[in-house]
């Protein structure tokens, strides 16, 4: 596939390979990983995000196939997650530029930039700051009523986050924005490079996204009335009904095991 460049990226590459010009970049580095590297740059006068991917080795691939894990093996998924996210209507990344070359997945080379969507804040960082707590009712309901919209959305049209947190939603910080309630700016979904992308989410990666998601509100002081709210939206049916099902009970385990795991890690008391 050839690279694709737009904006001022593709006026700053004009002539010169992109594969070569990526790997120039230089900037604030936010994660380096085996194989992968994320930094943040900064070009006539606009703040970008720029995702590397060299491979990780077929020992690597192993075994996260041992461990029952489809291994991140470039930037295309993430790409194509970013196309069907603006598909589906769900705020999310802006891509400027993608590519990637080389036949052996292990050893692939590929990149995406994106641009940074500053000012934000993240809905963790936002309701550990008391966020949540200082909002009225209407408003807390309002955002819930948000979240589960998104998430129904998502997996009815069979896509699933895997890394599906509060943290990976950035709220508008802008200063016009901080004048609005959080459910009326703009919530963008991020880090979508686990996404998978079906005609159907099978309910095992339903339930995986909602349990990290409830896991997460838990720990930012969601309550079980806002639990509540966010299923009745999300599953369109009442209440009564929803809970006699044995799968919703099901997340609920699933988001215990996640906090007793985060204890254990030390994430949390």
């Amino acid at each position: 596939m050839k690279p694709v460049v737009t904006g001022e990226l593709a006026r700053a590459w004009a002539g010169c390979d992109p594969f070569v010009e990526v790997t120039r970049l230089e900037g604030e580095i936010y994660r380096a990983l085996e194989g992968r590297r994320t930094l943040r740059f900064e070009l006539a006068g606009r703040a970008y995000f720029a995702k590397i991917h060299r491979g990780i080795g077929w020992r690597e691939v192993a075994k996260n196939l041992l461990r029952l894990r489809l291994p991140v093996l470039g930037a295309q998924r993430e790409w194509r997650a970013i196309h069907r996210l603006q598909e589906l209507g769900v705020a999310t990344l802006t891509p400027v530029a993608f590519g990637q070359r080389g036949r052996n997945p292990a050893r692939r080379l590929s990149f995406l930039v994106t641009e940074a969507l500053e000012p934000s804040v993240d809905l963790e960082t936002f309701c550990a700051r008391g966020g949540l707590a200082a909002l009225g009712l209407a408003e807390r309901r309002a955002l819930i009523r948000k979240l589960a919209t998104i998430t129904r959305t998502l997996h009815e049209s069979g896509v699933n986050h895997r890394d599906y947190y509060l943290c990976h939603f950035l709220l508008d910080a802008s200063p016009a924005a901080q004048s609005r309630p959080p459910a009326a700016r703009s919530l963008h979904l991020i880090d979508l490079h686990r996404m998978q992308i079906r005609r159907r989410t099978p309910w095992r990666w339903r339930r995986k996204d909602l349990a990290s998601l409830c896991y997460s509100a838990r720990q930012a002081g969601a309550s079980a009335r806002d639990e509540l709210l966010f299923l009745r939206v999300y599953a369109d049916a009442p209440l009564r009904d929803l809970l006699r099902q044995g799968r919703w009970h099901a997340v609920g385990r699933r988001a215990r095991a996640l906090h007793r795991k985060g204890v254990r890690k030390g994430y949390h008391p």
